[in-house]
């Protein structure tokens, strides 16, 4: 035992042989009893942490003095901790059993930071390990649920993944130690404990090394999952695009084999779910403008590309600007300047598109700043009649974010520029004009003037 467990650290580089202490989960349980005696005799400083999760009623009690005192027998520091898990469960709305080990490993962490420990040892063995890729399987999981419990997560290392259950029950009896038996690990109303007492009997019957095969499989599956990685990241370095990583070539995603899998995995990290990615990969050549929501992002199909935003960045805030008698710089959102002027014959109306000229006696004020809305309209400077705002996006191909970022000064109910765009014919300044309103955009970097 103790020269597998030795060689099982040191291959992955689980331990270093410095002077911080490791933290060792302590139930008190047999897994837990092996870990730490293991570990002891290997020559690390343990610090024993033991949970009471108050599940069991006068059980879970008597586990913690045990835990205790067996700690204290072998002069190891020992801290527990109390939990309320039923409660805990209640208000996150999950299992008792992921409510547990959520409270375990943020208690653990705690303590390692307080007590500047070099990793949280937990005593899960080879079985453990066998169970839990058959929970994954039955529950639906992608590569990484397949390949079992990494040796090292983090922090937390699991130096008993190189033996099983029955190395570990014939090494407390050759050795002589005591552990408790968790009452709850032969009850059916677990998942793992069904596996373990339900289905694992009746695979081994089919194939008596069914425990050896699976973990022959998830070890093949390891390497597979290093390949699959590898060319997730490759597909983010070529179809990713913008600096924050926001927008999705879509004829680059083609191009991948499993393109709809590479989509799942780019679309993760905004949270969206596999039914989600499914139906945004049956619209990639469809109609563009169709959105997609996750909890925090929506995606937006544009003609080439997939632009995921967040769901706050939809800005509908009305902005009121007060102008000043002669010259103002505003900063807001966009940046603008505003001066008026009496109209000479030598002034000269700048086309640049950062720049617009309006015929000041025309306007309302105060002016107001605001983005699109459904059913705006102007009338584009050279033209006649009025034009939906949003008929002119799509003439110049306008994405929806193009549109939802495009802000408009307004002049009471009308738009009088597409700021940076285009002006409204009815203020713009002519043969009548008596007083300009000059105004210019621009960015931090610039001032157009």
């Amino acid at each position: 035992m103790l020269s597998v467990v030795h060689t099982y650290i040191h291959q992955n580089h689980l331990l270093s042989d410095n002077e911080k202490p490791v933290i060792v989960g302590f139930s008190g349980g047999s897994d837990s009893v092996t870990l730490l005696t293991v570990l002891l005799r290997l020559g690390y400083a343990c610090v024993a942490v033991h949970c009471n999760f108050h599940l069991r009623e006068k059980e879970s009690d008597r586990d913690e003095a045990f835990a205790k005192d067996f700690a204290h027998t072998l002069n190891v520091p020992f801290y527990k901790t109390d939990f309320n898990t039923r409660q805990y469960a209640s208000e996150k709305h999950i299992s008792l059993e992921m409510a547990a080990r959520e409270l375990r490993y943020q208690w653990f962490e705690e303590i390692r930071e307080r007590l500047d420990a070099q990793a949280v040892a937990v005593a899960h063995h080879k079985d453990d390990n066998v169970e839990t890729f058959l929970m994954n399987l039955i529950r639906g999981t992608g590569i990484k649920g397949m390949r079992g419990m990494k040796p090292k997560n983090g922090f937390v290392i699991r130096p008993l993944l190189a033996v099983g259950k029955k190395e570990i029950q014939k090494w407390l009896e050759t050795e002589h130690l005591t552990y408790v038996t968790d009452s709850s690990n032969f009850s059916n109303a677990y998942t793992r404990n069904f596996i373990r007492l339900n289905v694992l009997p009746v695979l081994e019957e089919i194939n008596p090394s069914v425990r050896e095969a699976i973990t022959r499989t998830f070890g093949h599956l390891s390497e597979v999952e290093v390949i699959y990685q590898f060319v997730i990241e490759k597909a983010k370095r070529d179809v990713l695009q913008d600096n924050n990583r926001n927008r999705i070539d879509i004829a680059g995603l083609l191009q991948f084999p499993s393109p709809e899998t590479i989509l799942y995995e780019l679309l993760i990290p905004f949270h969206f779910t596999r039914f989600v990615t499914e139906n945004i990969f049956a619209a990639l050549e469809k109609t563009p403008g169709k959105v997609f929501y996750s909890s925090t992002h929506r995606l937006i199909k544009d003609r080439t590309h997939l632009l995921i935003l967040p769901i706050e960045n939809t800005n509908k805030t009305i902005y009121t600007i007060a102008l000043e008698e002669n010259e103002t710089i505003w900063y807001g959102p966009v940046n603008l300047s505003f001066r008026k002027t009496m109209i000479e014959e030598s002034t000269r109306i700048d086309t640049n598109k950062c720049s617009a000229c309006f015929d000041y006696d025309k306007l309302s004020f105060p002016l107001t700043l605001r983005t699109w809305q459904p059913g705006d309209r102007f009338v584009p400077f050279g033209m006649k009649g009025t034009k939906k705002l949003s008929d002119y996006f799509s003439d110049r191909k306008y994405s929806r974010p193009d549109k939802e970022q495009t802000w408009l000064l307004c002049s009471g109910e009308y738009i009088i520029w597409i700021v940076g765009e285009r002006i409204d014919e009815r203020f713009k300044v002519n043969e009548t004009t008596k007083h300009i309103l000059s105004v210019n955009f621009f960015r931090q970097d610039a001032i157009y003037i």
